[in-house]
């Protein structure tokens, strides 16, 4: 039995074709709806995550901010406390410096001169007398220069011949000085190392 298709195949082909076209469109679409969806999701969480890590390290460096004023407040509470300890060890070294410069001037004026007039001006020391000779003022600067401990720079003034009456009443010429030194500031005490006080705890 011969079967003959009288239907119109080709129109149903290019239907097939039209339906297979849309079905596949559809389908891509729908896939890419869900790339599009999960690529979407991942940036939220990538941003999420990075705005976490903005937060922690904002905290973070508020933390780090007010501990640095705090070392910085106590960087200041330690240079004042380092002031006020020079200050008490600058108190403490110049109250023997009196004691240095009389000392001084008793060993190293020599026979035949009075001193009439000390006057000391921060390290400088004014020094006022009278002498029986040019020759003993000169020996005063030079005892003051290479003998002195705590006495420099000598620098001689002025000095001019006077007549002054002795204790007999007698009018004798002597030589009216005035000179200036200056004074040397003791070196402060220097405090002992912690480790050789950690032995002698130890020990």
């Amino acid at each position: 039995m011969i079967l003959i298709n009288l239907l119109p195949h080709r129109e149903e082909r290019r239907a097939a074709r039209k339906r297979a076209f849309f079905v596949g469109l559809g389908f891509a679409a729908v896939i890419g709806a869900v790339v599009v969806g999960i690529w979407y999701s991942v940036l939220a969480q990538l941003t999420a995550a990075q705005q976490a890590r903005n937060s922690f390290l904002k905290a973070e460096i508020g933390k780090l901010e007010v501990q640095i004023k705090d070392i910085a407040n106590l960087r200041g509470e330690i240079e004042a406390l380092k002031a006020r300890q020079r200050a008490v060890e600058d108190l403490q070294t110049d109250r023997n410096v009196p004691v240095y410069l009389l000392d001084e001037l008793v060993k190293q004026t020599p026979e035949g001169i009075y001193l009439t007039a000390i006057r000391q001006s921060g390290n400088v020391v004014t020094i006022n007398g009278v002498a029986q000779t040019n020759e003993r003022v000169s020996e005063f600067l030079r005892n003051t220069q290479y003998n002195a401990q705590w006495l420099e720079r000598p620098e001689l003034i002025e000095i001019k011949a006077v007549n002054m009456q002795t204790a007999n009443r007698e009018q004798r010429r002597l030589f009216d000085f005035a000179m200036r030194v200056t004074l040397k500031r003791p070196a402060a005490p220097t405090p002992a190392p912690a480790a050789s006080g950690a032995a002698a705890k130890s020990a």
